[in-house]
């Protein structure tokens, strides 16, 4: 009996699993150290707030959508928002977009990335932190990685906005419920003293 235990251990220690196990990983592609770089040009473009910098970074044909549901198309449209709207809204990032995994390649010039960020920004007068879910889309044209794609999304039932307009609406309905209520008093007092 004893004889079949170094037959069975040697069969457990050569089964695939074990032995894929064993095999040195996969070296990284050369194309996530340059995804790395590109990102962080580009998120030192937007905290500088300097948008012709950051146009330097996306393609000419990009495509961005906001929280808003606005779409920008182009640089020139990329461009248009930021003077538009992320001069005076956005105030940077509380914490920096972060990839939830490494880019997924396509062929190697195109890459998917996606991930989450804490955007601060000031609206209607207030002070909001976004928590953001991103998808970015990248293609390398000429030897160098650009920003084809991007979509940025958050909570819209959890959003600060929301939650400001459920405080608004309470206060509200408290407001005008003690407003009723006393000139429902001052009403029935006045019949009181009528009926006198």
């Amino acid at each position: 009996m004893h004889r079949w235990i170094p037959l069975l251990l040697v069969a457990a220690l050569s089964s695939p699993p074990l032995l894929h196990a064993q095999t040195a990983a996969a070296p990284e592609d050369p194309a996530h150290n340059e995804l790395r770089a590109l990102r962080t040009q580009f998120l030192d473009a937007i905290k500088s707030g300097d948008v012709e910098r950051v146009i330097t970074y996306v393609h000419p044909n990009v495509v961005v959508t906001w929280q808003n549901q606005e779409v920008c198309r182009g640089q020139q449209g990329l461009r248009d928002f930021y003077n538009r709207m992320g001069k005076d809204a956005f105030r940077g990032y509380k914490v920096d977009p972060i990839p939830d995994e490494l880019t997924i390649l396509y062929g190697g010039d195109t890459g998917i990335s996606f991930g989450s960020s804490v955007a601060a920004y000031r609206l209607l007068g207030k002070e909001y932190e976004f928590k953001n879910r991103w998808t970015a889309t990248v293609v390398k044209e000429n030897g160098r990685w650009l920003l084809a794609s991007y979509h940025v999304s958050n909570n819209t039932l959890g959003s600060p906005l929301v939650n400001t307009a459920k405080r608004a609406v309470y206060w509200g309905g408290v407001t005008g419920l003690v407003v009723g209520l006393a000139f429902g008093l001052l009403v029935a007092r006045r019949r009181k003293r009528l009926a006198r």
